[in-house]
C-alpha cells in the first residue's frame, strides 16, 4: 500500500495525466497581470515620488489600465472631444506576444491538438482585459471603446497562441475541398521541393534584416539629432520624476520609432500629421508637439546623405538570397537528401519569400502608426500598403538574383575548374603511353650495363 501511495498520479496517461481547464485559465490570468505590472509598477511608482500630485492611487491604475489597453492595439479617446488615442506603444505588444507565444508553444508539446487549452488561455487573459476595460470605460482623460478594446486584446492573444502552436505542432491542415482541384499545376522543374520552412525563414530573416536597418538608421538620428532631444526633454521634464516618465514613454514608443526608420530607408517613408512626409527624397513638416522623438526628425532643408539609407535595403535582400542559395543545392546543403531545385524553382522561392515578408510589414506598419488627436495629429507613421509594396519590392530586386548567383556560386565551388578537367583529360589519354613507357624503363634499368659486362671478363 505504501508503494502504491508514492505513486504520482499526474504521471498517469490520459485523462487524469492530462492539463486541467483551470490551470489553463490561470495561465492566461497570470500571462494577463504579468504585462500589466510592468506598465503598473512604473506608473504607480512616479505617482508616488511625484510632488503634489493631483490624481489619487485609482486615478493612476486607471492610467495604467488605459496604457495597458492601448499596448494591445486597443483604441481610446481622450478628453472632453473623445479625440482618438490609436498610436499602438509596441513594446509592450511585443512583451505580450512572447509570453503567449511560450504558452501557446508549451500547450503544442503536450501533443494534443485540442481547442479546448488555448481557448481557456484566451479566457483567462480576457478576463483581466475585461477589468480594465471596465476601469477605464467612465469619464476621464482616457477612456476605454468596450467592444473594440476587447476584439483589439482577443485577436493579439489569439495570434500569438496560434503562433506558438504553430512552431510547436506544424501547420495544421486546410480544409481545401474541392478548391484543392482548381490550383493550377507547377512543373516539377519549376516546384521547389521542401520550401516551405526555408521561404518562411528567410522572409523572417529579410524582415529582420530590415528592422536592423531601420535601428541604424534610428541610431545614426539620435546621435546627429542629440542636442535637440535633450533639450525637448529638458523643457518637458519639470524635475526628475517627469523625466524618467519621459525616458520611459520614448522607452514604450523605441520599437515604433525603428519601424517608421526602417519605413524612412525603404523609401516611402512616414507622416507626422495629415499633409506632412519624412522621406529620404524630402522631408515636409507642419507644426509638431515638442516631444523628444519628434526632435529627431531631419531638417525639410535639402537632400543630402539622409539618401544613402536607400542603401541599406539592398543590403538587407543579401540575407535571404544566401539562406535560398544555399537551400538551392539540396542534398548538397541539406542533410535529408532534399533534391537540388531549378533556377526556375529557386527564383520562385525567392520570389515568394519576399511577397511573405511583404505582407508582414503592411500590418507592422499598420500597428507602429495610428492617430494621436483628431485634425492634423490623425495620421501618424507609414502608409501600410507603402511599406508591404517597398519591402516586397526591395527584397524581389536583391533576393531572386542574389539567390541564383549564390547557387551558382556554390555549383561552381563544387565543380572542377577548366585547368582541373584539362589534366584530368590528359591522365586519362596518355595513361597507356605512359604505362607503356614505365615499363620499358624499368625494363632498361634491368638491363647489365656494356661496362659492367666488360668489367665482369677480366
Amino acid at each position: 500500500m505504501t508503494q502504491l501511495m508514492g505513486r504520482p498520479i499526474l504521471g498517469l496517461p490520459g485523462e487524469l495525466g492530462a492539463r486541467s481547464v483551470l490551470a489553463d485559465l490561470l495561465t492566461g490570468v497570470r500571462a494577463a497581470l504579468f504585462t500589466f505590472a510592468a506598465i503598473a509598477v512604473p506608473v504607480l511608482a512616479l505617482w508616488v515620488v511625484t510632488p503634489y500630485a493631483d490624481d489619487t492611487a485609482a486615478g493612476a491604475g486607471r492610467v495604467a489600465c488605459s496604457l495597458w489597453l492601448l499596448g494591445h492595439g486597443a483604441p481610446l479617446t481622450r478628453g472632453a472631444t473623445a479625440a482618438p488615442v490609436t498610436v499602438t506603444p509596441l513594446l509592450p505588444a511585443l512583451l505580450t506576444a512572447v509570453l503567449l507565444y511560450r504558452a501557446g508553444a508549451r500547450i503544442g508539446r503536450r501533443g494534443h491538438r485540442h481547442w479546448r487549452a488555448p481557448v481557456a488561455v484566451c479566457a483567462g487573459y480576457l478576463a483581466v482585459a475585461t477589468a480594465a476595460v471596465a476601469q477605464c470605460a467612465t469619464e476621464g482623460v482616457l477612456r476605454a471603446r468596450p467592444l473594440p478594446d476587447l476584439i483589439a486584446v482577443a485577436a493579439l492573444a489569439a495570434a500569438s497562441l496560434a503562433a506558438g502552436l504553430w512552431s510547436a505542432t506544424g501547420p495544421w491542415p486546410l480544409p481545401l475541398g474541392r478548391f484543392a482541384g482548381r490550383v493550377p499545376e507547377v512543373p516539377d522543374w519549376a516546384r521547389p521541393v521542401g520550401a516551405g520552412p526555408v521561404v518562411r525563414r528567410a522572409a523572417g530573416a529579410g524582415g529582420l534584416a530590415l528592422v536592423a536597418a531601420g535601428g541604424l538608421v534610428l541610431a545614426v538620428a539620435a546621435v546627429l539629432g542629440a542636442g535637440a532631444a535633450g533639450r525637448s526633454a529638458e523643457a518637458l521634464g519639470g524635475g526628475a520624476a517627469g523625466f524618467v516618465g519621459l525616458l520611459l514613454a520614448c522607452a514604450v514608443l523605441l520599437p515604433n520609432a525603428v519601424l517608421w526608420a526602417a519605413a524612412y530607408a525603404l523609401g516611402p517613408g512616414f507622416a507626422v500629421g495629415t499633409g506632412t512626409a519624412v522621406a529620404p527624397t524630402g522631408t515636409r513638416l507642419g507644426a509638431l508637439p515638442d516631444l523628444p522623438l519628434f526632435a529627431l526628425l531631419p531638417e525639410p532643408s535639402g537632400v543630402g546623405w539622409q539618401l544613402l539609407a536607400c542603401a541599406l535595403p539592398p543590403a538587407a535582400g543579401v540575407v535571404p538570397a544566401l539562406l535560398l542559395g544555399r537551400a538551392a543545392m539540396g542534398e548538397q546543403a541539406a542533410p535529408e537528401g532534399r533534391p537540388a531545385w531549378h533556377p526556375a524553382a529557386t527564383c520562385l522561392a525567392a520570389l515568394g519569400s519576399s511577397l511573405l515578408a511583404g505582407a508582414g510589414a503592411a500590418p507592422a506598419a499598420w500597428l507602429a502608426g495610428g492617430a494621436l488627436a483628431a485634425g492634423r495629429m490623425s495620421a501618424l507613421g507609414p502608409v501600410p500598403w507603402q511599406a508591404g509594396l517597398a519591402t516586397a519590392g526591395w527584397l524581389a530586386a536583391v533576393t531572386v538574383p542574389g539567390a541564383l548567383l549564390t547557387r551558382w556560386w556554390l555549383t561552381r565551388a563544387g565543380t572542377p575548374s577548366w585547368w582541373e578537367q584539362l589534366a584530368a583529360l590528359t591522365n586519362r589519354r596518355t595513361a597507356r603511353t605512359r604505362a607503356a613507357l614505365h615499363r620499358t624503363l624499368t625494363w632498361a634499368a634491368d638491363l647489365p650495363s656494356p661496362l659492367a659486362r666488360w668489367r665482369s671478363r677480366d
